[in-house]
This record gives C-alpha cells, structure tokens and sequence, in this order.
C-alpha cells in the first residue's frame, strides 16, 4: 500500500467494543492508531458513541477523554432510557449511523481510503456511496464468533474485509495490562516478600 495513501477511520464505538468483547480482548487506542499511520497518511481518526443521559456518570466517560486528548476526534450524542410498551424492557432510543454517513460522506474527496470499523449492515449504501465516490473502504469487523458480528451484505459491498480477530496482536491489550495495573502487582509482590522475609503471614 502506497505510504501517501491519504486514509480516515471511523469507529462505531458500541459496535467495536461490542465485537472486541466478543472476541475477548480490550482495544488498545494508542496503538490502532499507530497501525493505520503505518499505512499511509491518516488524516482523521472519528470515534463515535452515545452517552445516556440524566446519567451523572458514564463508564465511558474516562475513554471519551483519552481518545480526545490522543489524536482522535470523538462526536457523542445523548441518548433517552424508555421501557419498551410491548416487551417491558429497558431500551436506548438514539443512534449515530446518520451523523457518521454525513460525515464520511463530506469528507470522501479529501481521502483516498475509508476505514470503517463496524458490522452494522445499515452502513451498506454508505460504503456503496462512497466508492461511487472513487474512496476504497475497508471494513473491520469479525466472522470468528457465532454469530458473526459483521452483516454479510457489508461484508461484500467492502473493497477490503479485515477480521478485527487477524489485528489482535497489533490493536489488542491484554485485559489483565489495563494502565498502572502491572505497577499494582509489582508492588503487592514486593510488599509481600518483604513480608515474608519478615516471617509475617501473607493472605
């Protein structure tokens, strides 16, 4: 691939956690981004999610932070909490498929090559878009669970498919190597030699 290959990511937040969980790794932000600037001249980086509101505190909120601060540009939207009428259940009204397809789409003659990292089948006529466009999109998703996380018409409309499974050793982080926890263990290890040298009782 040519490194003046001018490329943008856009990340469907939900959907590739969603898919990282599934196939049981965390994604380390810092060095998927490294591994697009690897392939050419990566222009933007767009992180898309919804937060819930009324919440006063969202689990993703320390992410959102860090991957404003680091390189990417993170567009989130409010979404409302209802009870379904019919089934009972909990849901969330509100999606981001329609402010990413803008945004892509507004973006298509600046760039050689989209990268989209989601499975959602509704971004099929987006990527048909924009390769009317003369923009080659790739598609990161995976095949490797069951039921596989990617639709199969998107799939095919895609000038490149790449499993998120086939990224793991470059993207991925090990769940156990979340920041300051190999700090933590190296301490506990330490205090506890020096309980045992001690002759202490060490739990």
């Amino acid at each position: 691939m040519s490194s003046i290959e001018k490329i943008a990511l856009f990340i469907d937040g939900s959907n590739l956690y969603a898919t990282s969980k599934a196939l049981g790794f965390d994604i380390d932000y810092r060095r998927l981004l490294g591994e697009f600037q690897s392939r050419g001249t990566l222009l933007r980086a767009f992180y898309y999610t919804t937060i819930i509101e009324d919440q006063e505190y969202s689990s993703i909120r320390p992410l959102i932070d860090w991957l404003d601060y680091n390189g990417y540009t993170v567009v989130t939207k409010l979404t409302k909490e209802f009870v379904d009428a019919t089934t009972g259940r909990r849901k969330v009204k509100g999606r981001m498929d329609v402010d990413l397809a803008v945004r892509a789409m507004e973006l298509a003659e600046h760039v050689d090559q989209i990268v989209l990292f989601s499975g959602d089948g509704d971004f099929r006529s987006l990527v048909e878009s924009l390769q009317r466009r003369g923009v080659r999109v790739t598609v990161v998703s995976t095949l490797s669970t069951q039921p596989p996380m990617i639709a199969d018409d998107l799939r095919r409309q895609a000038d490149v498919f790449i499993d998120l499974a086939e990224l793991k050793q470059k993207v991925g982080r090990d769940p156990g190597e979340r920041p300051g926890s190999r700090e933590m263990r190296q301490t506990s290890q330490f205090l506890a030699r020096g309980a045992i040298s001690r002759g202490d009782p060490v739990e």
